[in-house]
């Protein structure tokens, strides 16, 4: 290697680097990824919930820990969380899925279901990974429920005070 003279020869040699190392690079190839029986697999989080998912061509059919979804989440906001990622890439009704999922409450639970839904409909067709993304439904929401501490009735709460 030549060692540089002056500034315009360390100028030139991190311009050349650079016109090498970022000027080329091609964007991700995503490719379908599919198991034996033609199914996308995704795992969601959400809290401690985690979902496991797979997704299939279908009629629409969403079965959760081998019940039906309106069994399962008996709540209409839950349903419409977890609908969300076929609403945003116009999939309604196309794909049946089936969800086992563990820990966490409810709320958590579909949160968790709606990331491993969208993560699946990615690795199915990965064109919707750009819909899917701009829809915030491929992040992992990190926000999890913030520790007892010593010394306090909460997290944050402490002990009333008492001036008399």
């Amino acid at each position: 290697m030549a060692t540089k003279k002056s500034l315009s020869d360390l100028k030139e040699a991190v311009a050349e680097q650079a016109g090498a190392s970022t000027g080329q690079i091609a964007p991700q190839e995503r490719v379908q990824t599919l198991d034996k029986k033609g199914r996308a697999y995704g795992t969601g989080r959400r809290k401690d919930a985690v979902a496991r998912v797979w997704v299939q061509r279908g009629s629409g059919k969403i079965t959760v820990n081998e019940r039906d979804i309106a069994v399962y989440f008996a709540r209409g906001t839950q349903r419409l969380v977890i609908n969300q990622p076929f609403e945003v890439s116009s999939r309604i009704g196309q794909f049946d899925v089936t969800v086992i999922v563990s820990g966490g409450g409810l709320t958590g639970q579909a949160g968790a279901v709606r990331h491993g839904i969208s993560r699946a409909l990615v690795h199915f067709e990965p064109g919707l990974h750009l819909p899917l993304k701009k829809a915030g439904f491929l992040t992992r929401d990190s926000r999890v429920v913030e520790r007892k501490k010593y010394g306090r009735h909460k997290a944050r709460k402490g002990t009333q005070w008492v001036k008399r």
